[in-house]
């Protein structure tokens, strides 16, 4: 039983269904939505041809934590009496995840935690992702982790290497497909947009938690100085549906010339954006995973990140929320060639697009189906 429940955890199982139902008669794989990111978890579903086989669909207006937690406790207590499954996946770090696992060890069935062992060290940064992954990592069966940084993480918490497979990030798998395909973008906004000379392009993206408030004020006041310092320079910003988010950004970046605000893309439009953009400036995890396939360097807008392979890779940069730190820090970039070549083209240290081939042998090995355990990607 795969399940998930918002964009990022749809776009990094779905190389793994897809995996896995290449063993069909020897595994039959149930998919469960959990559906806390509805309309951004439904644009990947069809994006990559996946259709729930039970959609719980528990969100509800101004829902808590907690509220989100009991729900779909509950719900996906009931679907696994009636499904029975022999393992239970669940991907990274969301309350999905967390109570997908919660519910499976409360019924004695094994868990399999994808893309298991990523750490800030801090149990607020990011919040609450940061303890629903230490909680499901002491309670899997198998720990799926993405690099070799991850594993190392595992080991120093007491998780017996037995229960440990490096497997790359499926992330770069779903990436690369989807990367190869065609694709005009779908928003008028963004097709009216020129890319290329004489102007260079900042995709941005923000939403985390931790980043409401005086931090996203500053975010978007640097974007703002940043455009108004430079006159070859567009930002691009598909903003967050959170209130919170959205009131910052419009109401400093709202009439800024050059600064394109968007509503969220679909993964297909935000995968081309990528490619397209000359720098990203995130707080999202998925990205400063992407972004280096694609040759882009990242500047990475958080004060932690459980991702710090893209930093020793030289990949990604942390540049916090300081206003005059993420301006200085883009205008390196911007002006140094020799700098911005060395970020893009570092080697990407998070996959090499047989992450899902690795957790297909992997979840066979498991199940006993094959006597070979698979060797761990090497980044």
């Amino acid at each position: 039983m795969a399940i998930f429940g918002t964009r990022p955890e749809a776009i990094k199982m779905a190389p793994i269904i897809a995996q896995l139902r290449q063993y069909k008669g020897e595994i039959d794989t149930c998919v469960v939505v959990t559906g806390q990111h509805r309309e951004m978890l439904d644009q990947v579903l069809e994006t990559f041809h996946i259709t729930p086989d039970c959609d719980l669909d528990i969100m509800l207006p101004g829902q808590s934590l907690t509220d989100v937690t009991v729900r779909s406790l509950a719900s996906l207590e009931r679907v696994m009496a009636s499904e029975k499954p022999d393992l239970v996946l669940v991907q990274g770090d969301t309350t999905t995840a967390f109570a997908g696992g919660l519910a499976a060890f409360y019924q004695r069935i094994p868990v399999g935690h994808i893309e298991a062992g990523l750490r800030t060290g801090d149990k607020y940064n990011p919040y609450p992702e940061e303890i629903n992954r230490r909680l499901l990592d002491a309670l899997a069966d198998l720990c799926l982790a993405p690099t070799a940084t991850s594993q190392q993480a595992l080991l120093a918490e007491g998780v017996p290497p037995s229960r440990i497979l490096v497997t790359g990030n499926t992330v770069i798998d779903a990436l690369l497909e989807v990367a190869s395909r065609e694709h005009e973008f779908t928003v008028p906004n963004l097709r009216s947009v020129h890319f290329g000379p004489p102007l260079r392009t900042i995709l941005v993206t923000a939403h985390r938690r931790e980043s409401h408030g005086a931090p996203m004020h500053a975010i978007c006041s640097a974007l703002a100085d940043l455009l108004t310092s430079r006159d070859d320079l567009q930002i691009v910003f598909p903003v967050h549906l959170n209130p919170r988010v959205r009131e910052t950004a419009w109401s400093i970046l709202g009439g800024v010339e050059r600064a394109v605000l968007l509503e969220p893309l679909d993964y297909l439009d935000i995968v081309h954006l990528i490619k397209r953009a000359d720098l990203i400036i995130t707080d999202s995890g998925g990205i400063q995973e992407e972004a280096p396939a694609l040759g882009k360097p990242v500047l990475v807008i958080r004060e932690t990140t459980e991702r710090p392979e893209g930093v020793a890779a030289g990949t990604a940069r942390l540049v916090g929320t300081d206003r005059q730190n993420i301006v200085a820090a883009a205008k390196r970039l911007l002006d140094d060639p020799v700098e911005y070549a060395r970020m893009a083209h570092a080697a990407n240290p998070y996959g090499d697009g047989r992450a899902a081939e690795r957790t297909g042998m992997a979840i066979r090995h498991f199940l006993g189906l094959s006597a070979d355990r698979p060797a761990p990607f090497e980044s």
